[in-house]
């Protein structure tokens, strides 16, 4: 098996890279916090090293889960970047929920060096990650994706080539919009349940086999209705997601008029400090 990086050693990807070692991947690690990379190396084997460009040198392939936009560029460009250090023919795989202008961006910085570049943000959350079994949506060229596609895989249920540079997070924004309306929908249904005086958890088996049913129904709905939001995706991060969404809705003209309404939604919790409840605690505010 060959010599990978991993950058960004999060919820996410913590376990993302242990799926790559457990395929027998050899795998060097990088952390913003250099004792979580040490522990990851502790856990897992491999190697760590103190720079995103020390970590990819070597590497065949280069994974990155990290934040935002401006902390894909840090691990990416300038002298201590992971481009810096990545040979051509390299590839670099990005699965940060960021905007399609980095990707874009960071596609064009990549192939001016000969190097591969996928935008591949994911869905499924810590569970998916934990478990193997997220989705990946990606963007960039085709014969870079088929190269990459069998590590994505380590780790991952479902992969697909969506479209150029930017179409990965394009899907991503997509995904998040459809995930907030349907939070707010079965808040909404739960709290109606429990004010009409139904047994909740019954009426949730029930429908859920039926045109209602989601993921966020079969996962979500009866924690919601326990009111534990200890877990899975956090508002902070579901804020950050869907103002990506919100800023690329005003460049190309949707209109995601529900989307904008339940991001305000979101920003009351914050406002509350429940920012670190997964996305579930929607249904707080109908209830206070």
């Amino acid at each position: 098996m060959g010599q990978v990086a991993f950058i960004g050693l999060g919820v996410m990807g913590f376990p993302m890279a242990r799926h790559l070692a457990t395929k027998g991947h050899q795998v060097t690690v990088y952390n913003r916090t250099a004792a979580k990379a040490e522990a990851w190396v502790k856990a897992h084997g491999g190697a760590s090293a103190p720079t995103p460009r020390a970590a990819a040198k070597g590497a065949e392939i280069v994974f990155a889960c990290v934040g935002n936009d401006d902390d894909l560029r840090a691990v990416t460009t300038g002298p201590d970047g992971a481009f810096a250090g990545m040979s051509r023919g390299s590839i670099f795989v990005d699965h940060t929920t960021a905007s399609a202008d980095v990707a874009r961006e960071l596609h064009a910085a990549a192939k001016a060096l000969d190097i591969g570049f996928i935008d591949a943000p994911v869905s499924g959350g810590q569970a998916g990650a934990e478990n193997g079994l997220l989705t990946v949506m990606c963007g960039g060229d085709a014969a870079v994706y088929a190269t990459a596609e069998p590590l994505i895989m380590s780790f991952a249920r479902a992969s697909r080539l969506l479209g150029p540079a930017g179409s990965g997070q394009l899907t991503k924004m997509v995904n998040q919009i459809c995930i907030a309306g349907l939070v707010q929908a079965l808040s909404e249904g739960v709290h109606f349940a429990k004010r009409a005086g139904l047994d909740v958890e019954a009426v949730l088996d029930v429908i859920s086999k039926g045109a209602a049913g989601s993921w966020q129904m079969e996962n979500r709905g009866k924690t919601m209705n326990a009111g534990k939001f200890d877990f899975g995706f956090a508002v902070d991060w579901m804020r950050k997601d869907l103002g990506i969404v919100l800023d690329e809705a005003r460049n190309n003209g949707a209109k995601v008029p529900v989307t904008a309404l339940v991001d305000q939604f979101y920003a009351d919790l914050q406002a509350k400090g429940a920012g670190r409840n997964d996305t579930s605690s929607l249904i707080r505010r109908l209830e206070e």
